[in-house]
C-alpha cells in the first residue's frame, strides 16, 4: 500500500479532484467539512484546551494547515515515505514519522487524541483490530480516538470511491463497524454521526443536518470513543 501512495506524492490533489469532479465541489470543501466536525468535537471534549494530536495515515498532510490551529501540537505518520517527504516540505511545524507496518512508533499514552481520516477502508479487514488497538495504545486515558470514513450507503460517495485510482482496494465500512472496532479496542462513550447530507457548509444548513446525523445519509461520518 505504501508504494501505491508513493506514486501520488505530486498528483494527490488532482487525482482526488478528478474523482469528485461530477459533484461540482472542490477538494477543499470536503477538508473544511471534516475540520468543522473536529473543531466541534474538540471543544466539547477538551473545553478551552487544545489536544496533542496524532494523524495516522496522514498522506501528504493536506489537512494539516487547517488542523494546526485546533491543536497544541500535531504529529503525522504514514506508510508512504514519499508522501511524508511532501508533507514535511508543506508543513515544517508538524512532527512526521514513517509508520511501521502494524505498529506506531510512539510510546503508550503519548497523545490526547488520535485521528484516522479515510484510512481504515484501506486497512485489510483482518488487520483492522490491530490498527485500532495501536490507536488506543498511543492515546492517553480520557483521550479520544477518532475515525472519519466514507459512508457506503451514500451512492455519490460510492461513485467517488469507484472513480479514484488509489481507492481500488477500498473496503468501505459502515459506521456500526467503526463503532464496534472502537469498542473492541477498549474505548467507551462511543458516538457516531453522519455529515455532508447537503453540499453546503453554512451554519443554518448544518443545524438542519444535525437533526438527521444518526441516519446513514451523509457522504461521510465521524466515529469516536474515549480511552479508558
Amino acid at each position: 500500500m505504501s508504494q501505491a501512495f508513493d506514486s501520488y506524492r505530486s498528483s494527490y490533489e488532482n487525482v482526488v479532484q478528478d474523482s469528485i469532479a461530477f459533484s461540482g465541489l472542490k477538494h477543499d470543501f470536503f477538508l473544511e467539512a471534516k475540520i468543522i466536525q473536529l473543531k466541534a468535537l474538540f471543544e466539547r471534549h477538551f473545553g478551552a484546551g487544545k489536544p496533542a494530536l496524532l494523524d495516522i495515515g496522514c498522506g501528504v498532510g493536506r489537512m494539516h494547515p487547517l488542523l494546526t490551529s485546533l491543536c497544541a501540537s500535531l504529529s503525522g505518520t504514514d506508510l508512504s515515505t514519499e508522501s511524508l517527504e511532501r508533507a514535511r516540505l508543506d508543513n515544517p511545524d508538524v512532527a512526521y514519522r514513517t509508520q511501521l507496518a502494524g505498529s506506531l512508533d510512539w510510546p503508550d499514552a503519548g497523545f490526547d487524541a488520535t485521528l484516522a481520516v479515510c484510512v481504515l477502508h484501506h486497512v485489510p479487514v483482518a488487520d483492522r483490530a490491530g490498527f485500532m488497538a495501536e490507536m488506543a495504545r498511543v492515546t492517553r486515558p480520557g483521550g479520544l480516538a477518532i475515525i472519519i470514513e466514507h459512508n457506503p450507503f451514500n451512492p455519490l460517495t460510492r461513485l467517488a470511491v469507484a472513480r479514484c485510482p488509489f481507492d481500488h482496494d477500498a473496503v468501505l465500512l459502515r459506521h456500526g463497524e467503526a463503532a464496534d472496532r472502537l469498542a473492541a479496542a477498549g474505548l467507551h462513550r462511543i458516538e457516531s454521526r453522519h455529515f455532508l447530507i447537503a453540499p453546503i457548509l453554512a451554519a443554518p444548513v448544518r443545524r438542519i443536518e444535525r437533526l438527521f446525523e444518526r441516519l446513514p445519509l451523509g457522504a461521510q461520518y465521524i466515529s469516536h470513543g474515549v480511552v479508558r
